[in-house]
């Protein structure tokens, strides 16, 4: 077999080991080792054994990882998540919206997509805002006669937000494998993740107004706008603050996002004090899910720039790159094809892997198809929103079915999804013929890229 030829083998036995259910990390570091040393075999220059370049290569990546200036900022944003997550904050967050949104069809599930957003701004993780609003908002929705597919399509859709909408750690990711300023992507994803959050809004409110069935109207509640403004004043106003100081100091080009989000981690533990909720058990809880989920964020870079290096070596980027250019699809259809194949890269891989391990594989083809790398971030990070929504494999719908009451099938949540995949795939259509919606905020900050 040729090098090139073998590349392609590392890569489909990759997928096919992963789908076996083994850590991605690990599979990727053996993998990487495992190919390298064949790639990089030179018996002439082999001293003993273990005399190879290969292993230069790992300890190399391993360093550089653990220097990288960007990566600092994820475990600090992970803590103020899980700090925040343990704050109690959600269930008063979740009862001012809904007394915000009384008098709109579908109230409590528009109120429920307000938590979702700002809650998966606050903390960027996803598996903790699906299953925290399964438990208070799911079970509120199903008491109030909403239908089992409408409810759950509103939680799984708006848990998933935190990936695009910033301080996301998905964004830091994609900022350091693509070496593009992770201040221009922040800015670059505001206008699209709140795009598509009102279009989820948009879509609850329609479907409740066409069909009152899916939602009913609840009872008129007479509520004073002193108490309404109360509710929003105590519970959203403090996280908004928190959220806004973190990124007004990343726009403003205050702080680095290191920076700001040692201040959003401080800010975190601040709004804990302040709820009252801060204690010695929830700490413990959040710095080790920090450490647990910043260690499993590292070995996956060490392992897909282990991987990366070899696969290239061996030939496999230049098979891709010819394949595409054989093509001749243009600009469009390689944007197609990449989206497309990233789309069915989710259904059975989770964001993490695809970052990691496949975009970098179209990130070289970007200049030859004269595609701006943010706007190629900011289309791969809608298309993302997938990888959590897509039968089977889509795990916003298992964390909200481990929460859920019995009765509730995952078939039926499966169906609840299906509305907002379309929502996703419309925003990246109009992202496509509107790119302002993604460039225009970063030049406006930080001018021409």
């Amino acid at each position: 077999m040729t090098d090139p030829q073998i590349a392609l083998m590392m890569l489909g036995l990759f997928i096919f080991v992963v789908l076996l259910g083994f850590p991605i990390a690990f599979t990727l570091i053996a993998m990487g080792l495992g190919f390298g040393y064949y790639a990089y075999f030179d018996p002439m220059r082999m001293k003993h054994l273990l005399d190879n370049r290969i292993f230069d290569l790992f300890v190399q990546n391993t360093f550089s990882v653990m220097s990288n200036d960007v990566l600092v900022a994820v475990p600090l944003f992970l803590f103020m998540g899980y700090v925040v997550e343990r704050a109690n904050i959600v269930n008063r967050l979740f009862f001012s919206f809904q007394l915000a949104a009384r008098n709109l069809p579908g109230s409590m599930a528009v109120a429920a997509l307000a938590t979702c957003a700002v809650f998966a701004t606050a903390t960027g993780i996803i598996g903790a805002v699906v299953t925290l609003m399964g438990m208070l908002a799911f079970p509120a929705m199903l008491e109030k006669k909403y239908d089992v597919k409408f409810a759950s399509g509103v939680i799984c859709a708006g848990g998933c937000l935190g990936i695009l909408i910033p301080p996301s750690i998905m964004l830091i990711v994609y900022a350091a494998i693509a070496e593009i300023s992770p201040l221009r992507l922040y800015a670059a994803a505001l206008i699209p993740g709140f795009m598509l959050a009102g279009f989820y809004m948009i879509n609850v409110v329609t479907r409740a107004t066409i069909n009152p069935k899916l939602a009913p109207k609840p009872e008129n509640v007479d509520v004073s706008m002193g108490k309404v403004l109360y509710e929003l004043v105590t519970s959203f106003v403090p996280l908004a603050v928190l959220i806004m100081s973190v990124l007004g100091a990343i726009l403003l080009g205050l702080a680095t996002p290191a920076e700001a989000a040692a201040v959003g981690a401080f800010g975190g533990l601040l709004l804990a004090v302040l709820y009252r909720s801060l204690t010695w058990t929830r700490l413990k809880e959040a710095v080790y899910l920090t450490a647990k989920t910043s260690a499993m964020v590292c070995w996956l870079f060490v392992g897909s720039w282990t991987f990366a290096a070899v696969f290239s070596y061996l030939g496999g980027h230049d098979i891709i790159k010819d394949w595409f250019l054989h093509l001749d699809v243009g600009t469009v259809g390689f944007l197609i094809l990449a989206q497309a194949t990233i789309f069915l890269l989710g259904w059975p891989l989770e964001w993490t892997e695809i970052i990691i391990i496949f975009v970098p594989i179209f990130l070289p083809l970007l200049d030859h198809f004269s595609v701006d790398p943010l706007f190629f971030g900011m289309l791969v990070a809608l298309n993302l929103q997938t990888s959590f929504l897509t039968p089977p494999m889509a795990m916003a719908a298992y964390y909200l079915k481990g929460v859920a009451p019995p009765h509730v099938q995952l078939m039926d949540i499966f169906s609840g999804i299906m509305p907002y995949l379309g929502i996703v795939i419309f925003s990246m259509v109009l992202l496509y013929n509107f790119p302002g919606l993604a460039l225009w905020l970063p030049e406006y900050f930080f001018g021409p890229g």
